[in-house]
C-alpha cells in the first residue's frame, strides 16, 4: 500500500434542528395551549485513531466528511431527532490541524483514542418554551444554530521507541532487517527507502520495542532537498535515535565525519527539540577493516566531531554488534519508562 503521511479534509457537523411553533388542536379542548416541541442537536464530527490503519491514503479520494443534522420540533411538544455522530477513523499517531488557526485540535496516539474536532449545531426552542402566565400563546421560536465548518490537515507521525538516522545509503534498512522482522528495500543506490518503514525488536517474552526506519536525510534538507525531511518528523516521538554512520562509504562522497556533521546541522535546523534528544552514535560496516586499526580510526572520528555520547561498532551486514546494541536499548528504555512512572508517582503524591 502506497505510504501518505499528509492529507486534506473537510469536516462539517450537523445544524441544529429549528424548533417550531405549534397549537394544541384537540376535539372538546376549545384553548388548546401552544405546543411546539424543540429540534435536535446537529451531530458532531470525531476522530478516532485505528490501529488497523498505517496510512492516510484514504483521504486523497475522500476528502468531505458531514455529520447528521438535527430534526425540527414538532407538535405535542416532541423533540426532534438528534442527528447521528459521524466518526472518522485514522491511523494512531495522527495529529489534526485546524488549517485556519493553525490550533492542534488532536494528537491521538494511542489506539481508540476519540477526539471531537467540529461541534454539532444546538437545537432551536419550540413555542412551548416560551408560555408564560402573561404569555399564554407566545408564537415564538428559535432556529438550530449553525454546523461548524472546518478544513483540518492531518499529519501522520509513526509511533515507535527507537528512530533510525543517517545519510542515504548509512545501513539503516539493513541494520532493521537484521535486528527485526521487518523488510525494507536494499539496494546500492540513493533513497531506497522511500517511506517509513517499522520494526518491532522481539528481546524476549514481554521484551521488545519499535524501531523505525526513514529515509535518508541529506544536506539541504531544511530547503527541501531529498527526501528525509519530509519524515523527519516522524522520529521527533521516540525515545532514542540511532545515528548511523558508514564508515566505508561505496561511493567515497561522505566521509564519516562530514557525514555526522550534516546529519547534526539539519537537525538542528528542522528542531531544537529534535536535536536534544537521546541520540548514538552507531559506526556501520566494521566487518570491512583489513589494514586499518578500528579503534584508532573510530576514536579519530569522535574526536574531531567531539562526540561525548554512546558510540557502538556494528556490521549490520553481518550481524556483528547487532545483539549487543539491541540489549543497550532494551535497558535505557526500560530505564527510561520506571523513571517516567517515578515522576508520575512523585507529581501525583505532591497534588494530593
Amino acid at each position: 500500500m502506497k505510504f501518505v503521511d499528509e492529507a486534506r479534509i473537510i469536516v462539517e457537523s450537523g445544524k441544529g434542528g429549528n424548533g417550531i411553533v405549534s397549537f394544541r388542536r384537540e376535539k372538546y379542548i376549545p384553548f388548546g395551549g401552544p405546543d411546539g416541541g424543540d429540534g435536535g442537536d446537529g451531530g458532531d464530527v470525531y476522530l478516532v485513531a485505528d490501529s488497523n490503519l498505517n496510512t492516510l491514503v484514504d483521504f486523497r479520494h475522500s476528502r468531505f466528511f458531514k455529520a447528521e443534522n438535527g430534526e425540527g420540533g414538532k407538535s405535542k411538544e416532541r423533540t426532534g431527532k438528534k442527528g447521528d455522530n459521524l466518526y472518522i477513523h485514522v491511523p494512531v499517531g495522527t495529529i489534526a490541524y485546524d488549517m485556519e488557526t493553525d490550533e492542534i485540535l488532536a494528537d491521538l496516539v494511542q489506539s481508540e483514542q476519540v477526539q471531537i474536532v467540529a461541534k454539532g449545531g444546538f437545537h432551536g426552542l419550540g413555542n412551548a418554551r416560551f408560555k408564560s402566565s402573561v404569555n399564554r400563546a407566545p408564537r415564538e421560536c428559535t432556529p438550530g444554530t449553525e454546523a461548524e465548518k472546518r478544513e483540518l490537515k492531518l499529519e501522520l507521525k509513526v509511533l515507535a521507541d527507537v528512530g533510525l538516522l543517517g545519510l542515504p545509503n548509512a545501513g539503516k534498512s539493513t541494520l532493521i532487517r537484521a535486528i527485526s522482522a521487518a523488510r525494507p528495500k536494499v539496494a546500492n543506490y540513493p533513497f531506497t527507502t522511500l517511506h517509513p518503514h517499522l520494526g518491532v525488536v522481539s528481546i524476549a517474552p514481554h521484551r521488545s520495542f519499535v524501531v523505525a526506519d526513514i529515509p535518508g536525510v541529506i544536506k539541504g534538507a531544511a530547503e527541501g532537498a531529498g527526501l528525509g525531511i519530509q519524515f523527519l518528523k516522524h522520529i521527533t516521538r521516540t525515545r532514542l535515535l540511532l545515528h548511523l554512520v558508514d564508515l566505508y562509504p561505496w561511493d567515497g562522497t561522505e566521509e564519516p565525519v562530514k557525514a555526522i556533521a550534516t546529519i547534526e546541522n539539519e537537525l538542528h535546523r528542522f528542531t531544537e527539540d529534535l536535536a536534544k534528544k537521546e541520540r548514538w552514535l552507531v559506526l556501520n560496516k566494521v566487518d570491512m577493516n583489513t589494514d586499518q586499526d578500528i579503534e584508532a580510526y573510530t576514536k579519530s572520528i569522535c574526536e574531531a566531531v567531539n562526540w561525548k555520547g554512546k558510540v557502538f561498532f556494528i556490521s549490520a551486514l553481518t550481524g556483528a554488534g547487532c545483539k549487543e546494541l539491541t540489549y543497550q536499548i532494551m535497558d535505557y528504555l526500560e530505564n527510561v519508562s520506571l523513571l517516567n512512572k517515578e515522576n508520575v508517582i512523585t507529581d501525583e503524591n505532591i497534588s494530593s
